[in-house]
């Protein structure tokens, strides 16, 4: 895949996004009631009537999920790239895939040579032209298409390994933050209320009352 079809690809992808939005909010706005009200101009919270002041400090709870949310998103992102190389590198490694070819020269000499299609799988990857392995004319054409598959199955090997120990450390660091107890929502409060069971024991009745 070359730069260009790329570009075009990425120009296309953009094109219909922002049309998809510009269409659907146009429809809207010439088809959508307008019945603006007091009570609607009103602000709300989760459909709820808002009860005192906007500049409130929100349970850390709510920074807590939002966090971890965000690191083991971002985290899985990461799959997304080594999905790419290992299904190319598995690509290479399919013995019905043509990787080597002859192909004629400057002064009609033959030259044994990557297929297009293995170039491109090369380029996916993100393997400049100059690092992708070069067929030896001293060599047969099976003996050199075997040759790139030993490496593509070596390349894919390393993968599956690389991504097996990431997602171990994924999983240790959800294991960490279950045991925890950082993904209960109600952690704080169930720890704190058989402390203050027993505190109360020799409390008045109106000293309990208080403190819960």
């Amino acid at each position: 895949m070359t730069p260009t079809t790329i570009a075009g690809y990425l120009a296309l992808f953009a094109s219909v996004g922002f049309l998809f939005l510009f269409v659907n909010l146009l429809v809207g706005r010439f088809l959508r009631a307008s019945d603006p009200t007091e009570e609607k101009r009103q602000i709300y919270e989760c459909g709820e009537p808002t009860i005192g002041s906007s500049f409130v400090q929100f349970d850390l709870r709510f920074y807590v999920v939002a966090l971890l949310f965000i690191i083991f998103d971002v985290e899985v992102a990461f799959f997304f790239p080594w999905a790419t190389v290992f299904g190319k590198a598995t690509h290479l490694m399919d013995p019905r895939a043509a990787i080597v070819e002859t192909a004629t020269v400057e002064g009609g000499e033959k030259s044994l040579q990557l297929t297009r299609a293995a170039q491109e799988l090369y380029g996916e990857m993100g393997i400049p032209a100059a690092a992708m392995p070069h067929p030896s004319n001293r060599l047969s054409l099976a003996q050199n298409q075997e040759a790139v598959r030993r490496d593509a199955a070596r390349l894919a090997a390393v993968s599956l390994v690389d991504i097996l120990v990431f997602f171990a450390v994924l999983m240790v660091g959800f294991a960490y933050v279950w045991r925890r107890g950082d993904l209960d929502w109600v952690r704080a409060i169930g720890r704190q209320r058989p402390a203050l069971a027993e505190e109360d024991r020799d409390l008045e009745p109106e000293a309990v009352f208080s403190a819960w």
